[in-house]
This record gives structure tokens, sequence and C-alpha cells, in this order.
């Protein structure tokens, strides 16, 4: 076994561990790492560098970045912040949308940033609050997204997506093809008018619903994706991957599939020449692009994900420069 197969759970559970936050936010070093994967901690610096996306005809999705919320002033505070950010990618949207094709702007949202898990009312408050903001960008001419997190969340969220889904009908959300349960969600969730990110997850989740390793959990992605590009919605194909990059043309080719109905999305800061490249062959490239003060979380994720990002961590812990 791989030295970093070791280390992925014990980065996976420091993403939760308010000790080791306060740590790892101390070192000077952290910074450096950081701002290759987070486009800053405010909206200016998020708005620049989605101009700076777009204007290499990639698309975007950006994620305000918080989750795991237990105050109903702090899920309120997201949804304003939401909303005021949604005023500024009005300005970036198209002046007109025939409802055909991809739209370039999405945010994305975690429902435990919006007031899931609130010990009373979780449910309604979250539906509510993503509400208010699935409101707001339809307006502004930008699609949302829902974002997957660990299971013990999944059946509420999907929940709250089909009640979403009655009035916002280009609602898309996130499926981890880690979890055993998803082929089956897949083929729920793949008639006319859905959209999915299928990604191959993030969380440390146990081995009684989830695939371990990494040749268990492609072969799961590939079985979700050809049901997806099966299916009779816009398949949104989140890896960095070049075997299930290629696997995906391969299925969007063989299902006769034109570049509008699908896309390929990547991580900022990750394989960005490739994401050109894929973008000079007319495909549709989507950059996942995270900003604020909550960086932390998402930091060690991406450092469980990548073993030379987390080479490149541990040299700078041990530099003397």
């Amino acid at each position: 076994m791989a030295p970093s197969d070791l280390l992925r759970p014990a980065l996976l559970a420091a993403a939760r561990s308010p000790r080791m936050e306060r740590t790892v936010t101390k070192i000077p070093v952290t910074r450096n790492l950081v701002d290759r994967f987070v486009a800053g901690e405010t909206e200016d610096q998020a708005i620049a560098a989605t101009t700076d996306i777009l204007d290499s005809g990639r698309y975007i999705s950006i994620d305000h970045l918080g989750e795991d919320t237990t105050d109903l002033g702090q899920a309120s505070g997201t949804v304003s912040h939401y909303l005021t950010l949604l005023s500024s990618l009005a300005q970036l949207a198209p002046a007109t949308d025939n409802g055909n094709g991809p739209r370039n702007i999405e945010i994305s949202l975690k429902l435990s940033a919006l007031g899931q898990f609130l010990p009373r009312d979780g449910h309604d408050v979250a539906l509510e609050n993503a509400h208010k903001i699935c409101t707001a960008a339809e307006e502004a001419g930008v699609w949302v997204t829902v974002d997957a997190e660990d299971h013990t969340t999944t059946d509420s969220t999907l929940s709250i997506v089909g009640e979403l889904r009655e009035d916002f009908p280009t609602l898309g959300t996130v499926l981890q093809a880690y979890l055993k349960r998803t082929e089956a969600d897949c083929r729920d969730l793949s008639g006319p008018g859905s959209r999915i990110r299928l990604c191959k997850g993030a969380y440390k989740e146990p081995a009684s619903v989830a695939y371990q390793g990494k040749p268990a959990v492609d072969d799961a992605y590939l079985r979700c994706l050809r049901i997806l590009m099966n299916g009779q919605g816009y398949p949104m194909v989140a890896s960095h991957d070049p075997a299930m990059v290629d696997a995906a043309l391969a299925q969007a080719k063989a299902t006769g599939r034109t570049t509008d109905e699908f896309e390929i999305q990547m991580l900022h800061g990750i394989r960005d020449t490739e994401q050109l490249r894929l973008v000079t062959q007319q495909q549709h490239v989507r950059v996942y692009l995270p900003y604020g003060e909550q960086w932390y979380g998402y930091f060690m994720r991406r450092l469980a994900e990548r073993p030379a990002n987390l080479a490149f961590f541990l040299r700078s812990l041990t530099s003397k420069n």
C-alpha cells in the first residue's frame, strides 16, 4: 500500500478536527499552497478569478466556502453573501438566455452551510434559504448545483433537491461514485432536465457504505458514468483522472451526445493546461472555484486527494527556508 493511501484517512479525519485546523492555519507556508486551490477570501478576488476563467473560454462554478453550521445567524449570513455575489455575477452572465445549452456561470451550494444541521427545523430552514438563492440565481441567469457532503447527509440533501426542482428544474446536484448507493441514485436522477455532477468522493466513509481503494472507486465511477451518459439529463463529469475523462468523451460519442449535452469539470488550480487543451477541442470545461475564509476543510480534502499536493506541503513544513 502506498504511503499516500495510509495518510488519506488521517487527512480526511483532520479535515473535521478543530484542533488540527488551529494548528495548520497558523503554519506560514500553508498560505502558499492554499492560494493554489482557493481563489481568495473575498468576493472581489472571486470575481477577478471568475473573469479570467471566463475569458479563457472555460465555464465556472463558484463555491463560497463554509459547511456544518448549527447557527441560524451564520446560515442567514451565507444566504446574504450569495445574494450579493449573484448581483455581481449577473453583470458577467450572458445578456440573453434562450434556455438551450449550458450556462457559463454556476454557483455551488452546501446545504449544511444553509442550516441543514440546525437542531430544529434544519430541513425547512435549508430549503427556504436555498430557495431564496435559487430565485436570485434564476434572475441573474446563473445555474445552481447543490454539493454533496458525507454520506449521512445524502438522503436529506436529495430530498431538498427534489423539492427545489419543482420550482427550479435546471437545479443540479452532486453524486459521489464511491458510495455504494450511487448507481441507483444515478438511475433515479438521470431523467429529462436533470444535471448531475459525478465525482469520485472526498470524505472519509466506512466500507459499509463506500467502496475502498482506487480500483474499486474507478470501476464504480465508470458504471455511474455509463448510466448518466445513457440517460436523458446533462452529465457533468468531475474528474482530473485522464482515464475517466477519456472514458467520458468516448461514452458521449457512443451515445450520440453533442458538446452542449455534457461537460467536463475540474478544480481551480489543478491541470490548467489540460483544461485549456480540452477547450481548444470544443469541449465544455467548467472550473470549480472556491473562495472564502473557511477554507480549511476544503484544503485538507485536496491534500488527501492528490499525493503530489501532500508531498509539496510536507516538504514545506520540513524546509529550513
